[in-house]
């Protein structure tokens, strides 16, 4: 009985944190000015090595943008973007942002071959799983388990993302359980095949 109460009441307290923080769109889209000149008023970023947010989970936006101003993930350009935002402020960008319809965008035919292999089957026998099993068969991640988006996103921005975590640029802190997973499977890639994989999710669509 008493271990029902605790549950119970940890569970309200997490739902009331959660509406307290919830974020709102609108003001998001206030803030989203100083944002525009590389990701793209609407989150859709026209450069290719930036990435464009429109469509991304609200949870993971909004955690990214603490992790840049508290400086746990470093950004020459991000930090002092991020630098004079409140915790609402963050809340509210990451659900306009969310709110945002991403522009599908098209692989490389000569790479999707490759890329599919490593997204769909990985590579058992070099301990490479498949990217699928966290960002799910159409690339739409799973906001539960915070991981994002990754279909329709630039292929040179994923690329140089994948680049970071193979060379140990990007080295999660102790709790980014995710960012470790991602460093122990990366470290595994080719650079053809991060092309490949990262060409591929480019053109993955949520209706395939």
């Amino acid at each position: 009985m008493q271990q029902n109460t605790i549950k119970f009441f940890l569970t309200a307290l997490m739902f009331l944190s959660f509406n307290v923080m919830a974020g709102d769109a609108e003001k998001g889209k206030s803030l989203a000015g100083t944002c525009a000149a590389c990701h793209g008023m609407d989150g859709n970023s026209v450069n290719p090595i930036w990435p464009s947010l429109a469509g991304q989970h609200e949870g993971y936006l909004a955690r990214q943008i603490k992790l840049f101003k508290s400086g746990e993930r470093q950004n020459a350009m991000m930090a002092p973007m991020v630098a004079g935002l409140s915790d609402q402020d963050m809340e509210d960008l990451a659900a306009y942002f969310a709110s945002q319809d991403l522009k599908l965008k098209a692989a490389n035919p000569d790479l999707v071959e490759l890329g599919q292999k490593i997204y769909q089957g990985g590579d058992k026998e070099r301990n490479i799983p498949a990217c699928m099993s966290c960002h799910g068969p159409t690339g739409q991640g799973n906001p539960v388990s915070g991981y994002p988006v990754v279909a329709s996103q630039h292929a040179e921005y994923t690329a140089i993302q994948l680049r970071a975590y193979k060379e140990g640029r990007t080295v999660p802190n102790k709790d980014d359980v995710n960012g470790q997973v991602m460093a122990d499977v990366a470290k595994y890639l080719t650079e053809e095949e991060i092309v490949a994989v990262s060409s591929y999710l480019q053109g993955l669509k949520s209706a395939q």
